[in-house]
């Protein structure tokens, strides 16, 4: 791959073949020994557009068969990977469009958590944060895509959510 070092085509390589796309630092230590090289390859590859940075010490990797560097992960694995599984749920539209509640396909995704708020893209995925209270994080339930865990709005407060949309 025109582009990456030996060293970086050894390290995305690697993780790809253990499917680890969502990945820490941790995961870099077998190829790399001292912090400092850690934190340059993964700073060169951040540049190169080959992994991007999903939090403080998560980071999703590219897989070397997106030549161009562009990729799509699913939206409700990728947000639930940005939260650490923690404190959130998916809310609004996308809640709505999961229950089957409408046709609507939401092009950005509500989530509603306890610690941030704001918009921020990840990949194709525009995440609008809204701030909730740890109380109304029991109105989630927790379901399975793609062999992965997320949570999301109830399909009954989906509902009332709907009913004030309209």
């Amino acid at each position: 791959m025109k582009g990456l070092s030996k060293k970086e085509i050894e390290l995305i390589s690697s993780l790809e073949f253990e499917e680890k796309y969502f990945f820490t630092k941790e995961d870099v230590a077998p190829f790399i020994t001292t912090e400092n090289q850690r934190r340059h390859i993964i700073h060169k590859l951040m540049k190169k557009k080959r992994i991007i940075k999903l939090n403080k010490s998560k980071y999703y990797l590219i897989p070397i068969k997106a030549k161009t560097g562009k990729w799509y992960e699913d939206s409700f694995v990728m947000v639930d990977e940005v939260l650490n599984g923690d404190n959130y749920f998916i809310g609004g539209w996308a809640a709505a469009n999961y229950w089957k509640l409408t046709d609507q396909i939401a092009m950005k995704i509500e989530v509603y958590t306890t610690k941030r708020q704001g918009i921020r893209k990840f990949l194709t995925t525009t995440i609008i944060f809204r701030r909730t209270s740890p109380k109304r994080l029991k109105e989630a339930v927790i379901k399975s895509r793609n062999n992965h865990n997320f949570k999301i709005l109830n399909k009954k407060e989906s509902k009332k959510w709907m009913t004030t949309r309209k």
